[in-house]
């Protein structure tokens, strides 16, 4: 949890504040609040934090879901949203953007942290296992190629 860097996306004032203090108090590093998903994308290539928090419904033409889904495509920083919102079409267009976790307003501070702690450590074995499959296709293609000089080199002595 040490020198976790946590973007939060809140748009009602108080709401950030309070999630702020709480996420500071938790030992979590908050970069800044953004209230717009333009921002929220922007400052998240700029920040690079650990982790981005997102509301749903926020200021200006984009809303969370959208913002988020633009921040993995760029930058695959693990998000979590929170957000009072559960209905069932908001779920369905969240889910799509491959979030980490989803909680629900008013939250616990466990509720968050825990989130957190595992959004961050499932994040951080899915680079493991991208880095493992990279190395590990690349043999293959190096394997493939050794054997096609091989049954070429075969195939000219014949």
């Amino acid at each position: 949890m040490t020198n976790t860097s946590i973007m939060l996306v809140e748009d009602e004032i108080i709401v950030a504040a309070d999630v702020k203090n709480r996420l500071e108090n938790m030992g979590y590093d908050v970069l800044g609040i953004f209230d717009t998903g333009e921002e929220a994308i922007q400052k998240a290539g700029e920040l690079k934090p650990d982790m981005v928090l997102m509301d749903i419904v926020l200021k200006g033409e984009m809303d969370g879901i959208d913002a988020a889904q633009e921040i993995h495509e760029l930058f695959d920083i693990p998000l979590i949203y929170l957000t009072a919102y559960s209905d069932e079409k908001t779920l369905e267009r969240a889910k799509v953007t491959e979030p980490f976790g989803y909680v629900l307003k008013p939250f616990e501070d466990r509720e968050i942290q825990s989130a957190i702690e595992m959004a961050l450590y499932k994040h951080q074995m899915e680079k493991k296992l991208k880095e493992s499959e990279e190395k590990y296709r690349k043999l293959i293609e190096k394997v493939l190629r050794l054997s096609n000089e091989i049954l070429n080199e075969l195939s000219k002595s014949d």
